[in-house]
């Protein structure tokens, strides 16, 4: 079944800024490759917007997760590096909202390591109050959980697995999040090896998550897991519209 598209309607924003994203993307460009810093990066955009609630229309994308309230949340410990990190950048664009910000650096994150492009549309503005605490996924979990967050954000079975792929970057620090370890065998590398490793089984050395074991437990999510192990371009496809979705909550 195809799934039904419907055309959204995009804030209109000035020439100027329009020009200083593209001089923005540039900077965080030379930043995240230097610094290789892509997967704490990317971490921030999607924690910054995964906090929406679709029947409220509470949270989001709305740059409130540099706010001490709501880095405090359990879920984002460690992305105060982060925010610190692209912070000077922040400061030579003062006309950007940090809404957009963060989410172009999540783009730009998923670029430069090799992934899709994803479109960027700007004209988010800044909140000031930030979400309730325990929004975010939590790795212990399993099935049910990940559909009652995703599917409070408005995101469906697809959107899930093919987010849940974002995990081929980056790693589990143990100080953080109570697990160690990267789920791939080159976290700087966007690519489908999160669904390889995942069908594989457990090896010496990587991660598996109770939320990653549980995409092969479900009869929906795992033929998923398996279409996106033996074809990337299918799944850069789906993560591109999942994460777009997921960066214009609200």
């Amino acid at each position: 079944m195809q799934e039904k598209m419907v055309k959204k309607s995009y804030p209109e924003v000035k020439e100027e800024y329009k020009k200083a994203v593209q001089r923005c993307k540039r900077k965080l460009r030379g930043l995240i490759a230097e610094k290789h810093c892509a997967p704490i990066v990317l971490r921030l955009a999607w924690h910054s917007a995964g906090t929406y609630d679709v029947k409220t229309k509470t949270g989001g994308p709305f740059g409130t997760i540099r706010l001490p309230q709501e880095l405090a949340d359990d879920a984002n410990n460690g992305l105060d590096i982060a925010v610190r990190l692209l912070e000077p950048i922040k400061d030579l664009f003062p006309i950007l909202s940090y809404a957009d910000f963060y989410q172009l650096a999540g783009v730009v994150a998923v670029e430069i390591t090799g992934g899709p492009e994803i479109p960027f549309h700007p004209g988010r503005l800044d909140k000031v109050e930030p979400p309730p605490e325990g929004r975010l996924p939590q790795a212990t979990k399993g099935v049910d959980h990940l559909r009652e967050v995703f599917g409070r954000m408005g995101l469906n079975d697809k959107d899930i697995v093919a987010l849940s792929g974002g995990h081929t970057l980056g790693r589990c620090h143990k100080e953080r999040s109570g697990f160690e370890g990267p789920w791939t065998q080159n976290p700087l590398i966007f690519d489908n090896s999160y669904f390889k490793e995942l069908l594989s089984g457990e090896k010496q050395g990587l991660l598996q998550l109770p939320t990653d074991k549980a995409l092969l437990e479900d009869p929906i999510f795992r033929p998923l897991v398996e279409r996106y192990a033996a074809d990337e371009d299918a799944f850069f496809e789906d993560y591109t519209k999942a994460h777009l979705k997921l960066s214009e909550l609200g």
